[in-house]
């Protein structure tokens, strides 16, 4: 029990430490505003992530077992309350002003809300992980197949900090919404470009098709019909997919198409 406690500790004052730098940049001048800036999107916002998500129980394991796993995750749930109590503190108007969690409390229930906040948090090892498949296998795609690159720091970012009134509670959970959110767009326009180089075909079930072509759009506007023959599918990968054409030109494209890195006109695309 000690174990855990002591860790806990370490947690708490670590990652305490952390924000407070981070709080501490933008007053520095426009160098301070400019790393703070650059921290806030990827790639330095994936190790400001990495710091404050999964490297507490990962490095509490390592050190010293299980008992440390707990204590990094305990020390997690205790900086949150922490950081939140004395953010809004500082922010007294915001605080006694409209929240986003005042409303969420009076529609649902106070225990509801805060249940179901803590619940979605467990996602937040999944999401990490997708995000380094995105920057260690999506790579190789690129330089294996011609895949499209990505400025990956236009989707992986957080912005609102900046939106006037979020504080305490309120900014910690739309902070961690506003970087879920950028990587897994990322994360299916990725796998996008996988679905249609491998296996452009529709599905049988329309059903199925018409659910996922909000984020698989080249179901509709190019893959061949559940129907068609395995002519159709050929000929659909030559036609999108020659040396001598834009690589990767797949229909209803939501990003520039490049070639060589350079963006395509509109009547090239």
């Amino acid at each position: 029990m000690q174990t855990i406690l002591v860790t806990t500790g370490l947690t708490l004052v670590c990652l305490l430490a952390g924000a407070g730098l981070l709080h501490l940049l933008p007053p520095l001048g426009s160098a301070g505003r400019a790393l703070s800036e650059a921290l806030c999107r990827a790639p330095l916002l994936d190790f400001l992530v990495t710091y404050f998500t999964v490297l507490p129980p990962i490095v509490g394991g390592i050190v010293v077992g299980w008992q440390g796993v707990l204590g990094g995750i305990a020390g997690q749930v205790a900086t949150l309350f922490v950081w939140s109590w004395l953010h809004e503190l500082f922010h007294p108007e915001a605080r006694r002003g409209p929240r986003i969690v005042k409303e969420n409390n009076r529609l649902v229930g106070r225990f509801q809300n805060h249940a179901g906040l803590w619940i979605s948090s467990l996602a937040v090892p999944v999401f990490w992980l997708l995000r380094l498949t995105e920057l260690v296998v999506y790579p190789f795609l690129i330089v294996l197949l011609r895949f499209p690159r990505y400025k990956q720091g236009d989707w992986v970012n957080l912005s609102r900090h900046k939106f006037q009134g979020l504080v305490g509670h309120d900014l910690i959970w739309c902070l961690y919404c506003d970087w879920m959110t950028g990587l897994w767009s990322l994360g299916s326009e990725m796998l996008r470009n996988l679905e249609s180089f491998w296996c452009p075909i529709r599905f049988h079930s329309d059903k199925k098709c018409d659910n996922c072509a909000l984020d698989f759009p080249d179901i509709n506007n190019s893959w061949v019909a559940a129907d068609a023959s395995m002519t159709d599918v050929t000929e659909l990968i030559k036609r999108r997919y020659s040396k001598d054409d834009p690589p990767n030109a797949w229909h209803g494209y939501r990003t520039p198409l490049t070639i060589e890195r350079k963006p395509l006109d509109e009547d090239q695309s």
